[in-house]
């Protein structure tokens, strides 16, 4: 029956692609689930009226309705709906329904136990990956497809992991999108509807970033003209917890277990890359990349965590010396001002996440007087993959690294309270290990 069920729902979703009129157009998609509620996306088509979602705890005979009460009838109709008074740590279903008739958009999830205050931090494990690149010929560079072996996203599905976290270049706009404001929608929406990334939707809680590809151009910050549209379509295509402050940025955070997870916004206030890093031998004070408003959070809210681990998410890398492309180290008034915080109010338990380099890799930086810094990178899911370049080659501060294949990250969260262990495996396409690293907690921990 499960099989009849998915085969439905992919051919729902393969004929949208194809310009049928369907009522499915992509998902459904898991966003944050909490203690006690869910929030649940879904995309639907012009002709859908109604929209509610019926939802119960697994294997009982009553389901519970919430009606969705926002727009729909536009060209493009993401929709999100959540649902409250849930119980703690049990596995609900759930399903859509469109114009009072039940659709194939259905799945599961299970809310998050109460462990605070009661029982020891749960082990856990989740996914990480970045650039994934969707080919449509009819707008792609001539050449060989960009595009590589999609069903990387079937072995993401079946692993037994409580979330996802994306890391920037999920989807890649293009030329024909750049200055359309209704092609920045059409692109997230194209994408999105792929029908081997829908089982990995629902499969488990998706959280994201973004960097410049699905943000607008390639290497652009602040002067895009188009960023406000941009930021909508990016809220609406993906359940982050909230969205910057301000009508600004989209940074976010959110925690699962004793890890802190913060995911910055390395584009909204992004001086262009090629202003220079110095003046006269001096640090340019002008040359920023995550600007006052998102620095002072986030210095606060490092302050204010109390998780073993906290993991600070950059689109493009921080810490890689080496590296002649774009990275935090590049803006170094702000980049020197983090690090003399992290230094000053002796933050234990940091590390850097990152994408966009189309290889991944582990870099290691030493600090005088305190425990190394690591930026882990992730790259790229489907895009084009980076072959290490002569300067990077022999990096000697890369830890472990991993070129010329796709692939994605299972990070596992492990051991008693005081003996955390943090694992990274770097998995290929059919789920294969292609390197793993560990980190205790206690390596992280500046000396008392």
């Amino acid at each position: 029956m499960k099989r009849i069920v998915l085969l439905l729902f992919v051919l729902e979703t393969t004929f949208n692609l194809f310009g049928q009129s369907t009522p499915v157009v992509s998902g459904p998609m898991l966003g944050p689930v909490e203690l006690r509620d869910a929030l649940i996306w879904l995309e639907v088509s012009p002709s859908v009226r109604t929209v509610s979602l019926q939802y119960r705890k697994t294997g009982t005979g009553v389901y519970k309705t919430k009606a969705y009460r926002g727009p729909l009838g536009n060209e493009f109709n993401p929709i999100q709906i959540q649902v409250g008074g849930l119980d703690l740590n049990t596995e609900y279903e759930y399903r859509f329904n469109l114009d009072g008739k039940p659709s194939a958009a259905s799945g599961k999830f299970r809310t998050k136990d109460l462990w605070q205050w009661r029982k020891p931090a749960p082990d856990f494990s989740f996914l990480t990956g970045s650039c994934a690149y969707v080919n449509e010929p009819a707008f792609d560079r001539p050449g060989r497809p960009y595009g590589g072996d999609s069903t990387i996203f079937e072995t993401m599905a079946r692993e037994q992991a409580v979330f996802m976290l994306w890391t920037g270049d999920t989807w890649y706009t293009r030329e024909v999108d750049y200055y359309s404001k209704w092609g920045l929608w059409y692109r997230a929406h194209h994408d999105r509807a792929v029908p081997v990334l829908q089982p990995f939707l629902k499969a488990m809680p998706h959280w994201a970033s973004w960097d410049d590809h699905d943000y607008g151009p390639n290497d652009i910050g602040s002067n895009y003209i188009l960023k406000e549209e941009s930021r909508k379509v990016f809220m609406h295509y993906f359940c982050n917890p909230s969205y910057g402050e301000n009508n600004q940025g989209i940074y976010t955070m959110n925690s699962w277990g004793d890890v802190d997870i913060f995911l910055l916004d390395d584009r909204w206030w992004r001086s262009a890359d090629q202003l220079p890093d110095s003046i006269h031998g001096r640090p340019n004070p002008d040359k920023i990349v995550i600007g006052s408003q998102q620095m002072n959070w986030l210095k606060n809210s490092l302050v204010y965590s109390q998780a073993t681990f906290k993991i600070i998410v950059l689109g493009s890398q921080v810490l890689n010396p080496v590296s002649a492309f774009d990275k935090f180290l590049d803006f170094p008034v702000e980049y020197q001002e983090l690090m003399d915080f992290l230094m000053q109010h002796k933050i234990d338990g940091v590390l850097f996440l990152s994408g966009d380099r189309h290889h991944s890799e582990i870099i290691r930086v030493e600090r005088p007087g305190a425990y190394p810094l690591y930026d882990i990178t992730v790259s790229p899911l489907t895009s084009g993959t980076h072959r290490f370049a002569p300067n990077e080659q022999n990096n000697p501060y890369r830890v472990l690294g991993v070129d010329q294949k796709q692939n994605y990250g299972r990070f596992t969260i492990s051991g008693p309270r005081h003996e955390r262990v943090m694992k990274v495996e770097l998995l290929g396409v059919k789920g294969d290990l292609l390197a793993d690293w560990q980190v205790h907690e206690k390596e992280l921990k500046f000396q008392k």
